[in-house]
C-alpha cells in the first residue's frame, strides 16, 4: 500500500512561504542581537565601568578587535564599502568618548543627587541613552541603513529614552531622569542643553511627503526644557538661554532668553457643587 501525498494545508503553505522569505533575506538574521552586543561591547571599550571586572588592561586591544569584527559582520550585507565605514567609525570613537565625558560632567554639574562622575556613567539612563546615540549618529552620518536605528531602539528599551539616530546633539548635553523623552530625527540641539523626563521634540505633521524635510525643532545653546513639555515643528526655534516650563505645548519660535510657562487658573468651586467634575 503506497502512501498518498498529503495535500498542502494553509499551515504548510505558510511555512513554505516563511522558508522562502528567510532564504531571500539579505541582512544577517540576528541583526537585532548583533546591535545589542555592539552597544554593550562599545560601552565596555570606551568606559571601564562597563567592562568585565576580569578584563585586564591588555584586553583593550582584544575588545577593540572584537568590536571591529562585530561591526563589519553587522553592516556587510547592508553596505558596499565596509572597510571605509568601519575605519571612519573607529576614527571618530576618540571624539565620541571625549564628547560623552563632557555629557557626563554636565549631568553631574546639574543634578544635586549625582554623587560623582562614576555614578553618572554607570547608573544614569540619560548618559546611557546619549552614549549609544552618539555612536548610532556616527553610523547614521556614514549612511549605514537600519543598524543605527536598531542601536537607538536598544537604548530605548534600556532607558525609556527615544532618540532618533539622525538627531544632532550639541556638546555637554544632559538628560535628567529621562523616562519618556522623545527626540525626533531632524531635531537640532545646541550646547549645554538640559532636558527633563517626558519631553517631546516632535513634528507638527506626520506625512511621508515630509520625509526629507526638517520636521523637528531646533534648541539653541543653554536651553532648559522641563518635564512633559512638547515642542513641535521644523520651523520652531527656541532661542539661546531660554527656559521652557513643564507641560508647555510649543509650536512657534521664541526669542533668546525667553521663559515659557504653562499657566493654570485657580477658581473657587461653587458651594452648590456645580462646576468641572472628572471621572477617571
Amino acid at each position: 500500500m503506497t502512501d498518498r501525498p498529503v495535500a498542502p494545508t494553509r499551515w504548510t503553505t505558510f511555512l513554505d512561504a516563511l522558508r522562502d522569505e528567510r532564504r531571500a533575506y539579505a541582512a544577517p538574521h540576528p541583526l537585532r542581537a548583533m546591535a545589542d552586543e555592539f552597544a554593550r561591547r562599545a560601552l565596555a571599550l570606551l568606559f571601564p565601568q562597563f567592562a568585565s571586572p576580569t578584563a585586564p588592561a591588555a584586553g583593550v586591544d582584544a575588545d577593540a578587535a572584537a568590536l571591529d569584527a562585530l561591526l563589519r559582520a553587522a553592516i556587510a550585507p547592508l553596505v558596499s564599502d565596509v572597510d571605509r565605514i568601519a575605519a571612519a567609525f573607529f576614527e571618530r570613537l576618540p571624539d565620541i568618548r571625549e564628547a560623552l565625558l563632557r555629557d557626563a560632567q554636565a549631568i553631574l554639574d546639574g543634578d544635586p543627587a549625582a554623587e560623582n562622575l562614576e555614578a553618572v556613567i554607570v547608573a544614569y539612563p540619560g548618559f546611557l541613552a546619549t552614549a549609544v546615540h552618539r555612536m548610532a549618529h556616527a553610523l547614521y552620518q556614514l549612511a549605514v541603513p537600519v543598524f543605527p536605528r536598531i542601536l537607538s531602539e536598544w537604548s530605548h528599551r534600556e532607558t525609556g529614552i527615544d532618540i532618533h539616530p539622525g538627531a544632532v546633539l550639541g556638546a555637554s548635553f544632559a538628560i535628567d531622569h529621562g523616562t519618556g523623552v522623545v527626540i525626533g530625527e531632524t531635531s537640532t540641539i545646541g550646547d549645554r542643553v538640559r532636558i527633563y523626563q517626558g519631553v517631546t521634540l516632535g513634528a507638527l505633521a506626520v506625512s511621508k511627503r515630509l520625509a526629507h524635510r526638517k520636521r523637528h525643532p531646533t534648541l539653541g545653546d543653554d536651553v532648559v526644557v522641563y518635564a512633559n513639555a512638547t515642542i513641535l515643528g521644523g520651523d520652531t526655534v527656541v532661542g539661546d538661554g531660554s527656559i521652557i516650563g513643564g507641560n508647555v505645548w510649543l509650536t512657534s519660535s521664541v526669542p533668546p532668553r525667553s521663559v515659557v510657562q504653562f499657566s493654570s487658573r485657580v477658581e473657587q468651586r461653587p458651594a452648590d457643587g456645580d462646576g468641572l467634575e472628572f471621572h477617571i
